[in-house]
């Protein structure tokens, strides 16, 4: 028996226009554009298919249910995940770019404004991603949790740069300015080496 090497890779199936449930306890993961599609990882490599396994299992084990949606719209984190509490039934959001750049929002916040924000994806761990999911369900329960503790690297930017700058531009080529949310439905399997 060969001892091959698996990864995670992430299904990603469209199911349509994304409405309003009223749910209480969902969080809604909004992932930008180009996630998990033309883009895969986070800037440091990380697998999309992990920062959703981990930010699902963190909103689940403080009790709510994360329900993925995909804008088209914007590549701006702060635009789609306003756009996402307001869609929410709990009215809280996490919103993601496919870089891994993350925030926690809420329906009641102006667009600039968010619960957290996290904005050194070269730091960012599958820890870090199940805190955040754990967090955002604290404040869907009305909550205020200590914010989520991460490192903070001065020389991430200088370093990060350049490739946060392409894969932006990448991200940005997919926005299609009229198209609206879309619900997904997302399946992790390991696939061989």
């Amino acid at each position: 028996m060969s001892n091959t090497e698996k990864r995670l890779e992430l299904e990603i199936k469209e199911l349509g226009t994304a409405e309003p449930r009223g749910e209480a306890d969902e969080i809604i993961i909004a992932v930008s554009p180009s996630f998990g599609v033309q883009q895969r990882e986070t800037i440091v490599g990380l697998p999309h298919a992990i920062v959703v396994r981990e930010l699902a299992a963190g909103v689940e084990e403080e009790g709510f249910k994360p329900r993925f949606v995909k804008y088209y719209n914007s590549s701006d984190l702060c635009s789609f995940a306003n756009e996402a509490a307001k869609l929410s039934g709990s009215g809280i959001s996490i919103g993601i770019q496919s870089k891994g750049t993350i925030m926690i929002h809420q329906r009641d916040l102006e667009q600039l404004d968010n619960l957290e924000i996290f904005p050194q994806a070269p730091l960012y761990d599958a820890e870090i991603y199940r805190k955040i999911g754990k967090n955002a369900a604290r404040y869907g329960k009305g909550n205020t949790p200590e914010p989520v503790p991460t490192l903070n690297d001065q020389m991430a930017l200088a370093k990060y740069q350049i490739k946060a700058a392409l894969l932006h531009i990448k991200e940005t080529e997919l926005v299609v300015s009229k198209k609206p949310p879309v619900d997904l439905e997302l399946h992790i399997k390991e696939v061989a080496e």
